[in-house]
């Protein structure tokens, strides 16, 4: 049997996403095969404009809408504290768990040589660059919270080798404490389990 080009088409391209095998593309597809058209337009819409409409932080790397991001540019927040996450996603859990209030940059990844994935494809330099420029004169500490895997941990330690230079000394560098499971993701933690990492962090 031939299945219809539109319908081919659209599995394949859910199957590309993290996560959707094929028989999750199949169900995706014949599901919105009876959605009302009306829904279909809004759905292809904001797709569009995924990333139209988004950009990314000059500062912290973290996608937002604007350029400064809301978080780099809020008046209230402490300057003087950036806590390094892996994920955009990693950032929404500590920014819902309320007890994070400093600043943030986003890697985008974790160092992975088995995918090829160095320092350079990830935004380590432009964190490199925050301490070394005007902002040193405000940051005071460094709070690496990559994922307790294997990645995360080799990510941190590259970091904190890179962190501890002659012009950094008197900056402070802390990683996560107890309370994250190792081989844990970050963004599945609890707001409890959050508080307990970041209020047990341990320097480097």
């Amino acid at each position: 049997m031939k299945i219809p080009k539109a319908i081919s088409s659209l599995i394949e391209s859910f199957e590309k996403l993290p996560g959707i095998g094929p028989k999750s593309a199949q169900r995706l597809t014949y599901y919105l095969l009876h959605v009302p058209q009306r829904e279909l337009d809004d759905f292809a819409e904001n797709l569009t404009n995924l990333k139209k409409n988004t950009m990314l932080c000059s500062v912290c790397k973290n996608v937002g809408e604007t350029d400064p991001c809301n978080i780099c540019s809020d008046t209230l927040r402490d300057k003087a504290t950036v806590l390094v996450v892996e994920q955009p996603l990693d950032l929404i859990a500590f920014e819902r768990s309320g007890k994070y209030h400093g600043l943030y940059h986003v890697l985008h990844g974790a160092i992975n040589p088995l995918d090829n994935i160095g320092p350079d494809e990830i935004y380590i330099a432009d964190l490199l660059k925050r301490v070394t420029g005007d902002e040193l004169r405000v940051i005071t500490e460094i709070i690496i919270a990559t994922n307790p895997t294997m990645e995360g941990e080799a990510t941190a330690m590259y970091m904190a080798k890179k962190l501890k230079t002659e012009k950094n000394q008197n900056l402070k560098i802390t990683r996560l404490g107890m309370g994250i499971p190792t081989g844990a993701d970050l963004e599945y933690a609890d707001d409890v389990t959050l508080t307990q990492a970041l209020e047990g962090r341990r320097e480097l």
